[in-house]
């Protein structure tokens, strides 16, 4: 076996899906994707991700102290690799820039997204400094999904996305 640099540990868990972190602070909507996430305990029901420090998205999601958790099928991938490429520092509305629809989060006040196949919203509990990373924790408020989830994902309708890292760009496998 070869070395690896410790640095680029977290490729070795690629390929995964990615979830989209979605947050809503007055007129500002945001997002990004996120692969480094966990369900952390059922009773209550934690959800933790690890977001960088400097993410808007991240700073939008403390100044609310709320955010979502969104699952999108393969077929809005170039949406998500818009989201991960581009910065919302200077746009009101990333979530409709990357081409999907805000609406209104059942539970909480934040906005979701429309052609999600499902949702996490999430009250924020804490974050936990990682290095250059916050571990964003959060207490699940609301959960939906398509009908394709019975327990388990079947994989009749809903067709993953899966990040396989950032060489020279975004990049999705199965698009």
């Amino acid at each position: 076996m070869k070395p690896i640099d410790p640095k680029i540990v977290h490729r070795l868990f690629y390929p995964s899906v990615p979830v989209v972190l979605c947050a809503s602070y007055g007129e500002r909507r945001s997002a990004m994707p996120v692969v480094s996430y966990a369900s952390l305990s059922e009773e209550p029901a934690l959800v933790g991700l690890s977001c960088f420090r400097g993410s808007s998205t991240l700073k939008t999601a403390l100044r609310a102290r709320c955010f979502a958790l969104c699952i999108l099928d393969r077929k809005y991938s170039s949406s998500v690799e818009f989201l991960g490429t581009h910065t919302g520092k200077r746009m009101k509305d990333k979530i409709s820039a990357s081409g999907l629809t805000p609406v209104k989060a059942k539970k909480i006040a934040c906005y979701v997204i429309k052609e999600s196949s499902a949702v996490v919203e999430c009250l924020y509990m804490r974050k936990i400094k990682t290095g250059d990373h916050f571990l964003l924790v959060g207490k699940v408020a609301e959960v939906y999904a398509s009908e394709d989830f019975d327990d388990y994902w079947r994989f009749k309708s809903y067709k993953p996305i899966l990040y396989t890292g950032m060489k020279g760009g975004f990049s999705l496998y199965g698009t």
